[in-house]
């Protein structure tokens, strides 16, 4: 394995609906594909209620959202980043309630939707944001190229 994207990763499924289709094989594969760097990561399947009490928690917002990431090396409070040899440690949360809503209101599958929202989350955990209209450009350009190498179409487009 390259050291480039060595993986340690936890799967949980709180939320055990998507156990089944989106297999730990698979999510691996989509975290491998985004991985600039060695990573401990822990991608958790959620239901609603754990999704809005997390965003609730940690970001204020009353509501379940697709994707959360707890990002915890990002840099110091200087923006400065973390050393070299420190590999990227985070938790991505996903909420299955939301995520199917969403696939099916952008006439995509699960799978497809699954594998955007952990690449995003995993850019995220890796300091890539979209504050901005130059971040946003900058990372979902990264992630439609990701997307697109592992198959899948370029999750911006135009829906049909």
């Amino acid at each position: 394995m390259s050291e480039k994207n060595k993986l340690t990763l936890s799967v949980q499924y709180a939320d055990t609906r998507l156990q089944a289709s989106i297999t730990r094989p698979l999510i691996r594969k989509w975290i491998k594909a985004a991985l600039f760097a060695p990573a401990e990561l822990t991608v958790r399947f959620v239901d609603a209620d754990e999704g809005q009490t997390l965003n609730r928690e940690y970001r204020g917002k009353d509501y379940a959202t697709n994707v959360l990431t707890f990002a915890y090396n990002e840099g110091d409070e200087l923006g400065n980043p973390v050393a070299d040899d420190e590999p990227t440690r985070a938790d991505i949360i996903l909420c299955t309630d939301v995520l199917e809503r969403e696939a099916l209101e952008q006439k995509k599958s699960v799978e497809e939707h699954t594998a955007h929202l952990i690449v995003h989350g995993v850019l995220h955990a890796q300091g890539y944001d979209h504050l901005d209209d130059e971040e946003a450009e900058e990372m979902e350009g990264i992630e439609t190229e990701i997307l697109q190498a592992l198959g899948y179409a370029d999750p911006y487009a135009e829906q049909q």
